[in-house]
């Protein structure tokens, strides 16, 4: 497992909260990394967001897009890779994931809901090998190859329909008689000769070299298997919450929500929160946004502080 050298900020979570994080800190000079299963979380889900100020409808990806490719031009990195372990080892924190271990002086939680795994043998091996939790993101990759797409629900669905436009033969693989979308979204799948959907079906296991190369898919009725060949795997389950990851490191209240201040301090000095992740009462990417950047700006003093330098108390830049 490779280690890099130690971040300014590491930011867990990559939607409207950690990407607005990454753009005050990284434009405040700070060495910042995003680390997140995928980009956009929730927001990728809507199709039609109206109340975000400036726009008068934006789709979430296109806005996610946007508030990555900001972050990026101030500098921030983005590792998409699950953090699956976070460790304050002597004022250093460690985040964890399948192949890379990363380092900081600060941390910001802002990882609000996580994608839902499939559990199968091989998932963890091949997952950012083929297998995939953002059609989204990663669907230009596959143009005109095969792949196959996990899930029941409308995201499933609208992920189907996208990489219809893009892979050569899409496999929608679900677990029930008929997906659970409206007869428009029915009536689309259907229509698209390059969709093969197979019900009553759960994978059972992705299988591959270096990259994905098949799954074997068990139908449920009859409980045989069948090796489909595959270059991708899309898995859209939707998503939990996941704060078990900060368990022990800062207080959580009862929904297990992470308690932070108006500062987006927890309780755990060097460690802030933002977004839906935390106990704020309002689930908004606008309040999302605005959480990630006072997050962000309270990092950045903190750091200030142990360093012995000027706090700032706001975001205003002197132009050169």
């Amino acid at each position: 497992m490779s280690k890099d050298a130690v971040y300014d900020v590491i930011i867990v979570g990559a939607a409207a909260a950690g990407l607005t994080a990454a753009l005050y800190a990284a434009r405040q000079g700070m060495k910042t990394l995003v680390v997140s299963k995928d980009l956009g979380g929730q927001a990728l889900l809507t199709n039609h967001i109206q109340n975000y100020p400036g726009y008068d409808t934006v789709d979430g990806f296109s806005l996610v897009s946007k508030f990555a490719e900001q972050a990026k031009g101030f500098g921030a990195e983005i590792h998409l890779e699950e953090a699956k372990e976070l460790k304050d080892e002597d004022g250093i924190f460690t985040v964890k994931t399948p192949t890379r271990e990363f380092t900081s002086h600060t941390l910001i939680l802002a990882f609000g809901k996580t994608p839902r795994d499939l559990g199968v043998t091989g998932e963890d091996e091949y997952k950012g090998k083929g297998l995939s939790f953002c059609a989204t993101c990663d669907g230009p990759l596959y143009r005109g190859r095969t792949v196959a797409v996990v899930g029941t629900a409308e995201y499933a669905a609208d992920a189907a329909l996208l990489l219809s436009d893009l892979a050569g033969k899409v496999y929608l693989i679900f677990n029930r008689s008929k997906m659970a979308v409206d007869e428009a979204t029915l009536a689309d799948l259907q229509s698209r000769s390059n969709i093969t959907q197979i019900p009553n079906s759960k994978v059972t296991a992705v299988q591959g070299g270096l990259t994905v190369e098949t799954i074997k898919v068990r139908d449920e009725s009859s409980k045989t298997e069948t090796v489909y060949p595959v270059d991708g795997v899309f898995v859209e389950q939707g998503y939990i919450a996941k704060t078990d990851l900060a368990q022990g490191l800062v207080a959580l209240n009862e929904r297990r929500e992470i308690i932070s201040d108006k500062e987006g301090r927890t309780s755990h000095p060097g460690i802030f929160a933002a977004g839906d992740v935390t106990d704020i009462p309002f689930k908004q990417i606008v309040v999302s946004a605005g959480q990630g950047c006072v997050a962000a700006l309270s990092a950045y003093n903190y750091l200030q502080q142990k360093r012995g330098k000027a706090l700032i108390r706001g975001d205003w830049k002197r132009r050169k």
